[in-house]
C-alpha cells in the first residue's frame, strides 16, 4: 500500500507529465498550422512534409494514449485504488511505479500477460 506522501508525489508526477503532454499537442498543432501555410509548390517538398506530419501525427497518438492512461492513473489516485493491480488486487510497488507511474499490473502480472502474448 502506497503512503500519503508516494500518492502525492505520483500525482505530481502523473499531473506534470500531463501538462507537458498538452503543451507539445499544442505546439505541434501549431506547426502543423504554420507548415500548411508555407508549403511550397514543389512536390518533393510537399511529400517531405506530408511525411514528417504522418510522422508527427502517429507519435501524437501514442502520446494520446498515455494521456488516456495517465488520467486513469489519475482519477484512481482520487478513488484510492492507485497502485493496485487490475489482475490479482496486490500492490504494484512503488518501484515498478517508479519507473511506469501509469502500469495497472504488478510485475509478475505484467510478466505472466507478456509470456501468454509470445
Amino acid at each position: 500500500m502506497l503512503s500519503t506522501d508516494e500518492l502525492k508525489k505520483f500525482k505530481k508526477i502523473l499531473s506534470e507529465r500531463r501538462a507537458a503532454l498538452l503543451e507539445e499537442a499544442a505546439r505541434t498543432l501549431k506547426e502543423s498550422c504554420d507548415d500548411i501555410r508555407r508549403e511550397s509548390g514543389d512536390f518533393a517538398d510537399i511529400a517531405s512534409d506530408e511525411s514528417a506530419r504522418s510522422l508527427k501525427l502517429r507519435l501524437r497518438d501514442r502520446e494520446q494514449k498515455l494521456l488516456s492512461k495517465i488520467d486513469e492513473s489519475l482519477a484512481k489516485i482520487e478513488k484510492g485504488v492507485y497502485g493496485i493491480c487490475e489482475s490479482c488486487g496486490g500492490d504494484i510497488g512503488a518501484d515498478r511505479l517508479e519507473a511506469r507511474p501509469v502500469a495497472t499490473l504488478c510485475i509478475d502480472c505484467k510478466q505472466d500477460q507478456e509470456s501468454d502474448e509470445s
